[in-house]
């Protein structure tokens, strides 16, 4: 539970500058520079989920329930995740309206990814992993629309023929991840008959 703990906190602080410290985050990037700046928060996201998912897996070998869900919970929780993977794809696509009318699409997806693992899983380590998530989410969501309004962001309107890629391109990947990909990685079946 130590290396889970540590990996959230590592990865939620790293991505919670622009919440809390957004002025000396600025003071950072101008004074190292926009390359250097994102090569360290990428190497320390990347150890922060590199030590969420030992931590998460050695909790599940061991698992502390606090709540069960029903089975068909977890069919559920599937469709939700097809949504947060066109919400994902969206974010990167250029000029789609879902990102035109969301403004920031990632964070959307996350709070709906976090929020349906934590309707389908009951552990104590899911409740830390996915619910820490969540919670940031939330708060970087608000935080974001927060500094949109300040700046002034203006986005244009998005169109047709990227929005329609964005869908397909993260319903393709939902559809691998949700058949073969979630087993793969997680070692958990989504649509599989008890779980």
């Amino acid at each position: 539970m130590t290396l889970l703990i540590a990996g959230l906190i590592l990865f939620i602080a790293t991505h919670s500058l622009r919440i809390f410290a957004d002025d000396w985050r600025s003071r950072m990037v101008s004074k190292i520079g926009p390359m250097p700046w994102k090569g360290l928060v990428s190497v320390a996201s990347l150890v922060g989920i590199i030590l969420m998912s030992k931590g998460y897996a050695a909790a599940r070998a061991a698992p502390v329930l606090l709540w069960q869900s029903p089975v068909w919970m977890s069919h559920l929780v599937s469709l939700l995740m097809l949504a947060a993977f066109i919400l994902f794809i969206a974010a990167y696509v250029p000029k789609n309206v879902i990102k035109a009318r969301l403004g920031h699409p990632m964070i959307i997806s996350v709070k709906i990814w976090a929020f349906g693992h934590l309707l389908a899983n009951g552990t104590v380590a899911d409740l830390l992993l996915f619910g820490g998530l969540l919670a940031w989410a939330v708060m970087s969501f608000r935080a974001a629309r927060q500094r949109d309004r300040r700046e002034g962001v203006v986005r244009v309107a998005g169109s047709a023929m990227p929005t329609v890629i964005a869908v397909a391109v993260g319903a393709a990947i939902w559809a691998w991840f949700a058949f073969q990909g979630h087993a793969w990685l997680i070692g958990v079946r989504p649509f599989a008959v008890g779980g």
